[in-house]
């Protein structure tokens, strides 16, 4: 009967046998540096590269799921306009019972014009508003002192 950490006891005498030659500790004893550096760096270079084929993967699946969002905000926008345009129609038409249908659509028009000039105000202040990027481009500005300089800052 054979003992993987005794050996043979058929023989009477127990002869231990040897580590695993497949251990960890064996390999960096009987491996260049060199070949165990080599074979980190393609276990390293293998690992990059699934993490790259993983990332594409889930970046092309979020992509599809994001066009197709868009794609129906798109749908959303022309059905939205269309139900605009209808009842932009209803309002002229609803109207030119009450006054000459020219005399309406100049109303449903003046309508749209104070919601749009709104609108371009509103827009107008909230671009006004935008710093861009003011720590970023602090940060830039530094980079070539930093450099002239050697010393950081």
């Amino acid at each position: 009967m054979t003992d993987p950490f005794l050996g043979d006891r058929s023989q009477g005498a127990a002869h231990p046998v040897g580590p695993d030659p497949d251990s960890p500790g064996q390999r960096a004893a009987n491996e260049s540096l060199g070949s165990l550096l080599g074979e980190v760096t393609r276990d390293i270079s293998t690992l990059m590269r699934q993490e790259v084929e993983l990332a594409k993967a889930e970046l092309k699946q979020s992509a599809t799921k994001a066009g197709k969002g868009a794609g129906m905000f798109g749908g959303a926008a022309v059905a939205g306009y269309f139900a605009l345009l209808f009842l932009s129609i209803a309002l002229w038409w609803g109207l030119g019972h009450l006054i000459d249908n020219g005399w309406s659509a100049v109303v449903v028009a003046v309508i749209y014009g104070v919601v749009a000039l709104v609108l371009y105000l509103r827009g107008k202040k909230e671009l006004e508003q935008v710093e861009g990027l003011p720590r970023t481009a602090d940060s830039v500005k530094k980079i070539p002192e930093t450099f002239k300089n050697g010393e950081p800052r």
